[in-house]
């Protein structure tokens, strides 16, 4: 997500065309199988805590290295983020140009300024993803998003799903909804408890939830009180930055009932550091989203 909070967005219409169900199962990649050290302890944490493009604070952001290491911290939820290629494919990256997180640059040297939507998922996935973090992750690659759902299904973890940029891409909610279904990710079994999508694009949000109304969205930003009954109508979380956020905002959040007639959720982010962790519980956050999820964990855990 970006470093800064959204502000309320012209909240426009969206296509009424729903995708059906699918009871298709997710192919599980090639991952570590050793379980995760604690799974059991970190279900029961509360608010939960969302691992930020998996763990980046430790591995490459969005890449298999990031979610793996959230899994083995024994994390359940990551975060990620989605673009499209130029030829169609979704892939995982949360800038809209491949600069700072991969090798782009040396290996198309005249492909200025290596915006992702300007390259082939063929090209993309030649690119390096780790050694800008770490020589330890050199060949990390770019996940498309097919292979990043399989990879979480496989280490049994759950996801919030940003549309990175929707703007850039028209088309791309029912486009990453047709992913999801097809890779089992639209069953009951996921939707009602292991998925979110979100943006920054109120518009986005509401296609979404015009496409498939029985997924839980969340819309990134921090709407006035006064504004949070719109926002209500199609989103089920309001997720805003820390730093924009007090306890009488989040009582307000969780005084509205959304679009499945339960009270709005907040997921905060991104919470790095012990004290704003703590601080964020006690406002009564659903969730915390961070870098540092091992962090986060310890200081709540010790509050």
């Amino acid at each position: 997500m970006y470093a800064r909070a959204a502000t309320t967005v012209a909240l426009l219409g969206a296509g009424a065309l729903v995708l059906p169900l699918s009871t298709a199962a997710a192919q599980p990649g090639s991952a570590p199988t050793s379980a995760p050290a604690s799974s059991a302890a970190a279900r029961q944490d509360r608010p939960l805590v969302v691992a930020h493009r998996g763990a980046s604070a430790q591995a490459p952001e969005n890449t298999f290295a990031a979610i793996d290491r959230a899994r083995e911290l024994g994390f359940t939820w990551v975060e990620n983020d989605v673009q499209r290629t130029r030829d169609g494919e979704l892939v995982i990256m949360h800038d809209d140009t491949l600069k700072r997180t991969t090798n782009v640059e040396a290996l198309y040297p005249d492909r200025a300024p290596w915006k992702v939507a300007d390259f082939t998922a063929k090209e993309i996935a030649r690119l390096d993803a780790g050694s800008w973090f770490s020589p330890k992750y050199a060949g990390q690659r770019v996940p498309t998003l097919k292979q990043y759902l399989r990879r979480v299904s496989h280490n049994h973890q759950k996801l919030v799903f940003e549309f990175k940029r929707p703007e850039l891409y028209p088309g791309i909610e029912k486009q990453g909804l047709r992913v999801l279904r097809d890779t089992g990710w639209l069953d009951r079994h996921h939707v009602t408890g292991k998925l979110v999508v979100q943006s920054f694009s109120a518009d986005s949000v509401k296609k979404v939830h015009a496409l498939r109304p029985d997924v839980k969205t969340g819309f990134l930003g921090t709407p006035a009180v006064a504004d949070l009954p719109k926002y209500a109508r199609f989103a089920d979380q309001i997720n805003s930055t820390h730093t924009s956020i007090s306890a009488s905002y989040v009582s307000a959040i969780h005084a509205r009932k959304g679009p499945h007639g339960k009270p709005l959720e907040i997921f905060t982010w991104t919470v790095n550091d012990g004290p704003a962790a703590v601080r964020a519980a006690r406002f009564g956050v659903n969730g915390i989203i961070t870098n540092t999820p091992d962090v986060v964990r310890k200081a709540l855990r010790d509050s």
